[in-house]
């Protein structure tokens, strides 16, 4: 069994209207999802992603409304990494990001920068063979978007610890230094580690919630059986709707969830209407009138250019 790189990336939000003006307006992902977190249905949980919301691209967001800003440090991932095409589109990200008022640092071939609440992101050109998950925005042209994941990057006391789960039991390859490659049959990713700073972490807004990391359907249950025998106490597989996890920590503290393919976003929704309303998961519908009250309405940047 192989892992198809990384799923998808949840983090934490205060604000959902500035998330989606950011995600969907500035990086030009689409809102494939607006839901509800199913194990606290009063929080938004909202998901962005390419055009048709493939996994290996999809950014997830839990809003708790007046949460403060959170501090990545030992055990949590603090970087998250995208694929972009080469150095015009790091030319184009440094000026849209520049005008939009988020700092970006360029350095040869990478270009790091931070959203409204902190969360770290750097685009780097990457030359791997995966096919670019692209959503369109009128404002990004296609050849310059944002093409899905390449990595996340961790802190940690000690890589070391992680090594036998990693390699043995997920199928993760050592590359440089704390370096790990992960690689299905379709796609793949990275999970590198970078030496925890001293300040003490701390989860809130602008932080990385846990990355998941993709399996067929048909291996879902194996997967959980693997884990459960080395010792790393993985929950039992949870139906998502949209997917299958399974959540697990691995030794040096960053939740892991491995996600199965599918069946993915369109289960209630067609593909042209992704995001638009509410969708709750059948154990959830009865409940619409109780939940849909106790959120805030977004505003789509999408809805303003895109023809019905």
């Amino acid at each position: 069994m192989k892992l198809e790189g990384i799923h998808h990336i949840t983090a934490i939000t205060a604000e959902a209207q500035r998330n989606v003006d950011f995600y969907a307006g500035v990086l030009g992902l689409r809102l494939v999802k607006k839901s509800v977190n199913q194990d606290q249905t009063s929080v938004y949980h909202l998901f962005y992603a390419d055009e048709t919301g493939d996994p290996g691209s999809d950014i997830t967001f839990f809003e708790y409304p007046g949460i403060p800003r959170g501090r990545a440090g030992a055990g949590m991932v603090h970087r998250i990494v995208w694929r972009v095409s080469g150095s015009d589109a790091l030319d184009f990200w440094a000026g849209r990001l520049g005008d939009a008022g988020h700092e970006a640092v360029r350095a040869d071939q990478t270009l790091r920068f931070w959203d409204f609440e902190g969360l770290e992101h750097e685009l780097v050109v990457s030359d791997a063979s995966d096919e670019p998950l692209i959503a369109n925005h009128p404002e990004i042209p296609g050849e310059l978007a944002l093409q899905g994941f390449e990595a996340v990057r961790a802190y940690t006391v000690d890589a070391r610890r992680s090594r036998t789960l990693l390699g043995s039991t997920l199928g993760f390859e050592p590359r440089a230094e704390g370096s790990y490659e992960v690689r299905g049959r379709e796609r793949g990713g990275l999970f590198i580690y970078d030496p925890a700073p001293e300040d003490r972490p701390r989860q809130g807004a602008g932080t990385v919630h846990h990355v998941a990391w993709a399996a067929p359907p048909d291996e879902h249950a194996a997967w959980q059986e693997r884990l459960a025998t080395s010792g790393a106490h993985p929950t039992p597989v949870i139906d998502r709707h949209y997917f299958r996890s399974i959540y697990f920590r691995e030794p040096s503290g960053v939740l892991f969830e491995i996600a199965s393919i599918g069946p993915g976003f369109t289960v209630d929704e067609p593909l042209d209407r992704l995001g638009e309303k509410l969708s709750l998961t059948p154990q959830f519908e009865h409940l619409r009138d109780r939940i849909e009250p106790t959120l805030t309405p977004l505003r789509n940047p999408r809805d303003s250019w895109v023809r019905r």
